[in-house]
C-alpha cells in the first residue's frame, strides 16, 4: 500500500511539474519576451547660436536643446548609467550628448532633457555643408548606447543593452526639427 501511495504522489508531482515547465516557457516566449522599447527625441529648440572672433577666424556655437521619451513596453524595469550619445553628421561626429543615469520602470515612461552642442567647426570643414544649408535642410544622425540591468520581477536581473539611432533633419530657414528614431534590446 506504501508502493501505492508512492506512485500517486510522484504522479501528481510529475503533472504539477510538467505543467509548471508549460506555464514558465509559453510566458517567456509571450508575455515576458523582450519588446523593443520605443525611444523618441524631441527636438525643443536651436539655442545659443552666436558667432565669436574676427576674420578669418570666426566661430559659431549651436545648442540643440532636446527632449527624449523613452517608453519601456516590458515587464521588467531598465536600470542604465550615464552614457553619451553622437551625434554624427555624414560620417563624422559633430557633437556628444550626454545622458543621465535613471531607471525607466516596467511598463512605463520617462523623460530625459538634454542638450548637443554642436561643433560647428567640423560641420563646416564638410564639403557639403553648405550645399545643405542652402538646400533648406541639414540631416543628422545620433547614436546612443545605453548598458544596464533589466530586473523582473524583483529577483531576476538580466544584463542588458538598448541601442538607439535617430535622424533628425535641422530646417535651417524655420529652425525646426523633425526626428524618427529606431531602437533595439540585446540581453
Amino acid at each position: 500500500m506504501d508502493t501505492r501511495k508512492l506512485k500517486i504522489c510522484c504522479g501528481v508531482t510529475a503533472i504539477f511539474l510538467f505543467i509548471f515547465v508549460i506555464l514558465i516557457t509559453t510566458l517567456s516566449l509571450t508575455i515576458f519576451k523582450p519588446k523593443q522599447p520605443e525611444i523618441t527625441a524631441h527636438p525643443v529648440a536651436l539655442e545659443n547660436i552666436t558667432t565669436g572672433g574676427g576674420f578669418p577666424n570666426v566661430t559659431l556655437n549651436v545648442t540643440l536643446r532636446m527632449i527624449v521619451t523613452i517608453d519601456n513596453r516590458n515587464y521588467g524595469s531598465f536600470k542604465y548609467r550615464n552614457t553619451t550619445a553622437h551625434v554624427n553628421y555624414r560620417g563624422g561626429i559633430v557633437a556628444d550628448v550626454p545622458i543621465e543615469a535613471a531607471l525607466v520602470p516596467a511598463r512605463g515612461k520617462i523623460n530625459i532633457s538634454t542638450s548637443a552642442d554642436l561643433m560647428v567647426d567640423k560641420l563646416l570643414a564638410s564639403p557639403y555643408f553648405l550645399g545643405d544649408i542652402e538646400s533648406g535642410s541639414l540631416n543628422l544622425t545620433s547614436v546612443a548606447n545605453l548598458h544596464g540591468e533589466v530586473t523582473m520581477l524583483k529577483f531576476l536581473s538580466l544584463h542588458a543593452r538598448a541601442m538607439s539611432t535617430c535622424d533628425f533633419t535641422l530646417w535651417t530657414k524655420t529652425q525646426k526639427v523633425d526626428s524618427n528614431c529606431k531602437s533595439k534590446i540585446k540581453l
